[in-house]
Parts: structure tokens; C-alpha cells; sequence
């Protein structure tokens, strides 16, 4: 087997397999050994814990785990059937949130597939949006699971404004490596009425993305209760965040560079352009 040593978003990526109707998929055999189960029977059980997260989320199993065989050469030109499993990017996703934590792999394929899942959510076409129209809809998607987060917050007993802006800044600081909301403010050149979210590219929108839901899920899932232990799950997520960004190699978020457009200014733009084609 190879050693693997170095985890990044191409360690997936070299797996990946594409059907006869340019659909992609993953074998469960293959990020078996990427996610390092020696053993399948013990790959399965996790396997398992994703179905059942699946079925609980009312998705049918049958579109996202496909069994199949296949021949596997056992040497002297003999070979002999083997089952396995056809995942979409869903079902990884759901085995890497089920899998070991511990393991450096499971962090970076949890961050990899949550957030090209995220970006399949928000368009099928992701790949060949401009960068204006991937702001946008990562900045749509933000404010929707941002009202999330404040539910799941408020669940947990963040209940006046001004503790969920101590909430929101732990998540910031986590993430920006101790910056809260106005240092950053300071640090990206923004003035007091700018939202900081509307002055983001697609890569920094996509970075607070994964934190806001990875925080609501986090909440909600571990029940989390007390203002005290919600700004820490916040700051540790954000922290984790931060942590697989630097593992994958990315910029730190702080250091990505501020686009010349504000939200507001690109979303004027396509009115604008509405309306002059419907003359």
C-alpha cells in the first residue's frame, strides 16, 4: 500500500471516478485505505453510521451508496469477486463525519467533502460560475445558515445581543488566529458601516461557511448548553478551520486579498443588467 504523508484536497481528488454519465463517484475499498482501515469490516461499521445519518436526514440511501462487485486479481492470473461500494460526494461526506477523529486524514477529508458538498448545494455548475456569482451565492447561503447558527446559539443559551456578539467573535478569533470582528475590520481597511462578509472573496466566504454550519451542527448534535461552552465550541471550530486550511496548503484567510466589489455593488450590477434585458 502507498504511505501516504502528506493529506491535501488532491488526495481525494486521485480517487475520484467518473460513470458513462459524466457522474462522479468514490469506492468504498479505495478511501477505505486514503481514510486507513486496515480492516473492512470495521470501514463497514462507519459505512453503517452514514447510512443512518442518511436515512435520518430523509434522504434515500440507494441514490448515495450503491453496492456492487468487482474482480480483483489474487495473483497467478486467478482472480475472485469482491464486494463494494459506488459513494457520491454525500456519502463520503457523511463516512468522514462518522469517521475517526483523530486521525489527520478524517479532519482534512471532513473539510474537503463538507465543503465541495456545500458547493454542490449551492450550484451543479459551481465550477464555471465567475467569481462574482460564486460571492454571491456563498454570501446567500451564509446569511441563511448565519440565521441558523443564531437559532442553534440561542438553543444553547446565548440569548441577549450583545453575548451572541462575544458568540460570533469567538468564532472570528478561532478562525482569523485571534483577530475578532473589528480587527479585522482594521486589518482588511473597512469602514465602521461595512459588513466584513460583504467584502470577502468566494474563498474567504467559503472558509466562514464551513465554520457557521460546522458550529450549528456542533451545537445541535452535542447538545451544547451554557453561554461559556458555546463560545468555545465557536473559537474551537473556527480554530479547526483554520488549522486544515494551513494543512491543505491555503492562505490564511486574514491574508486573502479584498475584492475590489462589495456584495451590495455586484447584486446593483445584476439588476441593472436584469433590467436592461428585459427591454
Amino acid at each position: 500500500m502507498k504511505d501516504i504523508t502528506v493529506y491535501n484536497e488532491q488526495t481525494f481528488e486521485n480517487i475520484k471516478h467518473i460513470n458513462e454519465y459524466g457522474q462522479e463517484y468514490w469506492l468504498a475499498r479505495e478511501l477505505q485505505t486514503i481514510l486507513e482501515y486496515s480492516d473492512w469490516r470495521n470501514f463497514l461499521k462507519v459505512v453503517d453510521k452514514a447510512k443512518t445519518a442518511c436515512e435520518n436526514s430523509d434522504i434515500l440511501i440507494k441514490n448515495h451508496f450503491v453496492d456492487v462487485n468487482k474482480m480483483v486479481d489474487i495473483g497467478s492470473g486467478a482472480e475472485r469477486k469482491i464486494s463494494d461500494i459506488q459513494l457520491s460526494r454525500y456519502a463520503c461526506y457523511l463516512i468522514v463525519q462518522n469517521g475517526d477523529p483523530r486521525k489527520e486524514v478524517i479532519a482534512v477529508g471532513q473539510t474537503y467533502f463538507a465543503v465541495k458538498t456545500r458547493q454542490q448545494e449551492l450550484s451543479e455548475n459551481y465550477e464555471e460560475l465567475t467569481e462574482d456569482q460564486k460571492r454571491l451565492a456563498i454570501r446567500n447561503e451564509m446569511k441563511r445558515h448565519n440565521t441558523a447558527l443564531a437559532d442553534a446559539a440561542h438553543d444553547a443559551g446565548v440569548i441577549e445581543p450583545l453575548d451572541y456578539a462575544i458568540f460570533q467573535n469567538c468564532g472570528y478569533r478561532g478562525l482569523y488566529g485571534g483577530m475578532d470582528m473589528r480587527a479585522i475590520h482594521k486589518h482588511k481597511g473597512l469602514k465602521k458601516s461595512q459588513k466584513i462578509l460583504d467584502h470577502m472573496g468566494s474563498t474567504e466566504l467559503a472558509a466562514n461557511l464551513f465554520r457557521a454550519t460546522q458550529t450549528e451542527e456542533k451545537l445541535r448534535r452535542e447538545q451544547i448548553q451554557g453561554k461559556t461552552e458555546a463560545n468555545k465550541t465557536h473559537y474551537e471550530v473556527g480554530r479547526k478551520v483554520r488549522q486544515t486550511i494551513e494543512e491543505l496548503g491555503g492562505t490564511m484567510p486574514e491574508d486573502l486579498p479584498t475584492p475590489g466589489k462589495s456584495i451590495k455593488q455586484i447584486e446593483r450590477e445584476q439588476e441593472v443588467k436584469k433590467l436592461k434585458e428585459k427591454k
